[in-house]
This record gives C-alpha cells, structure tokens and sequence, in this order.
C-alpha cells in the first residue's frame, strides 16, 4: 500500500465533497458547482486554528494542510501557533472569540489551561474541534470532534514494535512536561512492551538539542540495560537520541512518533527502527474542512467520536514512497 496515493486520494476526495455541498448550498457560495476549478467565495467565514504548535518541521506541515484546505474553501484562515506557552494559546482562543472567527480549531496538550476559552467559544456559538492532542478530552471542552491519533493506541502499538525488535528496557524521553498526549504514549507503550517503560524528562529538548543530547547521553551512561529509546518527536530523535546512541556505542534500538526529512533517512538507513505518522497535514486540512461544514451547513461530522488520522507505521519496507509525500509537503 502507497500510503502517498492513500491521502492525496483522501484529500482530493474530500475536496470535492466540499465543493459540491459549496456548489448546493443555499447560502450562496461562488464555485463549485461548474467546472470545480475555482474555490468558492467563502471570505466571510474565517476559521481560526489555534495551536501550542512551535512552527518547527511537524507543525509547518500541520500549517500547510490548514492553509490548502482554506484556499481550496475560500475561506479566511487564522493560524497561530504558542510555542507550547498554554496561557498564551488560551488569550489567542479568548481574542479570536471577540475577533470573529466563525469556528476554531485547537490542540489540547493541557486541555485545563484553555478551557475556559473554549467555553468562551461554546458560549458564543462558535463551533470548536480538537486537533492533535485531545482525543480524551474534546467532549470537555466542548468541541464536537477531533481530529488526530489516540496517544494511547499509538503508544501501545509502539510497545508491540518493541517487543517485536527484542528489546528489554526502553528510555521514553518526553520533551514537553505539561503534554499530556506525550506521557500518554509512554503510558500507551508500557501497557503492551513485555520489558520495562522509563519515563525521562527532557522538558525543552526541542529548544535545545543539544542539551537533550546530552542528557539522554548520561541517562543511556548510567544505566547500560537501556537497550532502546522511545522518541515522542522526529527532530528529537534525530537531533538529540540518535547522536546520544552513536556515541554510547551500544546497540539502542531507536523508534520515533512523527516524521522528517532527516527521520525517514534515518529509516532508511536503519539507524531508526520506525516512525509513527498520525498524518499532520491531514490534521490541519481536516480540522478546517470540518469547521467549514459545521459553520456553512450546520453538519458535525464525526458522530462525537473523534476522526483519527493515525497512528500509521514507517519503516524500511514502505520508507521510500513516504519520502516523495515529504518532498510535496504532505508529512
């Protein structure tokens, strides 16, 4: 299975359902009902995406699914990231109420500090879904779906690889401490791995690879029986766990959520055992295409359940057609 046709077939099939309800509703939209060729005239409808995202290789890719999906709509977008600074998402939330947006799209690594936003946006009639993180806690929040993979699931299968590579004792460094969806994938991976799940704070290690290099390197010192590393973050895995396994010298076996240019090399290379793909760019298209039908048509897809995205495997077998979907954009 090329997983590159699977989503460009999924996008494009989810575009044109869009612009055909464009085409039939009654509101008036411009486009889609002729040749399909132009977007249609949506510019009233401003969807807000609002996440604690920090622009790095992930999100980019998350931005640019957000953005097609509203040039293919027509459609005004407000994307903001925070930085993984909560208080700062929730004023973003908060002001985009007051700012007009017609629905608004956020992640929810610490659903607490941005709830009584949301409940801003539900009191005000604005339509909410959950990207990326808050799969567990939508309802809470008051979002009617939400769009991304269950951590634990994805945890959890991560446990089987593994078990499957013979491993005994796993370092599960989470480099986000108040991310609630990175703990849940340790917690995920222990429930299924047959040896032992560490947890190993390495809170900031995105903003200084480095440093985490350089603490996982004297966590993987201190205790010769780590034999493998959980990552919870591609740029963290090739830029602080695979340089710390390369110079303890031992065999680690190394597996990572997410994907960059330089972890499907990595794969390629069997450096990396895996990498897990809850498919961003989908999650940034998704959420805004179904805060479209809930703004335009009054439609909640999703039957309150959430829409998962993933979590899907990358590995050596199926590496390369993954690696075309990156250069597009898609991952």
């Amino acid at each position: 299975m090329v997983k590159k046709k699977l989503i460009t077939a999924a996008v494009a099939t989810a575009a044109a359902l869009t612009l055909a309800l464009a085409g039939c509703s009654g509101t008036g939209a411009k486009g889609g009902g002729g040749g399909g060729s132009a977007a249609p005239d949506n510019k009233n409808i401003k969807i807000c995406v609002y996440t604690h995202g920090d622009g790095g290789t992930f999100w980019a890719v998350a931005q640019k699914g957000a953005e097609d999906a509203a040039k293919t709509l027509g459609v005004t977008l407000d994307y903001q990231g925070s930085t993984n600074d909560a208080a700062k998402q929730a004023s973003t939330i908060e002001a985009g109420v007051k700012g007009g947006c017609s629905g608004i799209a956020a992640s929810a690594p610490d659903p607490g500090a941005i709830q009584s936003a949301m409940k801003s946006a539900s009191d005000a009639k604005i339509p909410t879904v959950t990207i990326n993180s808050g799969s567990s806690v939508y309802k809470q929040l008051g979002a009617f779906t939400h769009v991304g993979q269950d951590e634990i699931v994805a945890g959890r299968q991560a446990g089987e690889k593994f078990n499957e590579l013979g491993v005994k004792k796993i370092l599960c460094p989470i480099q986000e401490a108040a991310n609630s969806g990175l703990t849940d994938r340790c917690k995920g991976a222990a429930e299924t791995f047959k040896g032992q799940v560490q947890q190993f704070n390495a809170d900031g290690a995105l903003a200084d690879l480095n440093g985490a290099q350089a603490k996982i390197l004297a966590a993987l010192q201190a205790d010769s029986s780590i034999d493998a590393v959980f990552a919870l973050n591609a740029d963290v895995a090739t830029g602080a766990v695979l340089p710390a396994v390369k110079t303890v010298g031992r065999d680690i076996k190394v597996g990572t959520v997410d994907l960059s240019a330089d972890a499907l090399k990595a794969i390629d290379a069997g450096t990396l055992q895996f990498g897990i793909d809850q498919q961003q760019y989908a999650q940034g298209y998704m959420a805004v295409q179904l805060l479209y039908f809930a703004v335009k048509d009054a439609i909640e897809i999703g039957g309150g359940l959430p829409v998962y995205t993933g979590p899907a495997f990358v590995t050596k077998d199926n590496v390369k057609a993954v690696q075309e979907s990156v250069k597009e954009g898609l991952r």
